[in-house]
């Protein structure tokens, strides 16, 4: 997977169509991202001794890879692609402008 917790996305496709945000966790054994502020769904939650309180709180779910896109600092959203540098070391690049993400 080539997006990963810490980057900076914006959704592509979906009912948040256009928000941006950032990866608080990855997902890569079932394709999914969670993005904070993001595909926001209300669960109902019972409270468990008395560490949590009962109530509807809302939770970020995850969503498909797919359906965002990596923001370079300098074209907007992009794809993601890989070189090698000299050294030997596999960095990801911007697709649009060919700089380092």
């Amino acid at each position: 997977m080539k997006i990963r917790k810490g980057d900076r996305v914006q959704v592509m496709a979906g009912k948040d169509r256009g928000k941006t945000g950032e990866v608080i966790r990855s997902l890569p054994s079932d394709q999914k991202v969670i993005v904070a502020g993001v595909n926001i769904a209300k669960r109902h939650t019972r409270a468990t001794g008395t560490t949590t309180q009962a109530g509807i709180i809302d939770k970020d779910m995850p969503m498909h890879v797919a359906s965002v896109a990596i923001i370079c600092g300098s074209c907007g959203p992009t794809r993601v692609g890989y070189r090698v540098r000299d050294d030997g070391t596999k960095v990801r690049v911007c697709r649009k402008c060919g700089g380092e993400l």
